[in-house]
């Protein structure tokens, strides 16, 4: 592992794209981003990241599907994927983690959270 950390952010909403690329790049973070599933896919098959931060509500390809892809894919499913949403009901935690989340953060995004919750992933191994 490198000393710096790279994400690939996958959102739909450019608005969410631009803080939190602004607040990760501000803790020196390395972002690629994607707009949906497929795109985030094609990324990964170009690039490695060290975790993935998945949008899960999005057209085209939402983050159920594109982790049950992911999952299935033997060059992709090592990735580790922190499933983001606004999804924030008793059970929706479980059922991003079922689909294939190694974890899971409500939006809006708490930074300090997130940023603990990627170190972990990564040190993890």
């Amino acid at each position: 592992m490198t000393d710096q950390i790279k994400v690939l952010l996958v959102d739909d909403d450019e608005r969410n794209i631009f803080a939190l690329k602004a607040y990760l790049k501000a803790k020196k973070i390395i972002v690629e981003t994607a707009s949906d599933g497929k795109e985030c896919l094609e990324k990964l098959r170009q690039i490695e990241v060290d975790v993935v931060l998945l949008d899960m509500m999005m057209p085209v390809m939402d983050g159920f599907e594109t982790l049950g892809i992911l999952r299935k894919d033997d060059h992709l499913k090592n990735n580790k994927v922190i499933a983001l949403t606004a999804l924030a009901m008793k059970g929706d935690m479980e059922r991003c983690i079922e689909a294939g989340a190694d974890d899971y953060c409500t939006k809006p995004i708490d930074i300090d959270v997130l940023i603990n919750k990627i170190k972990y992933l990564i040190n993890k191994g």
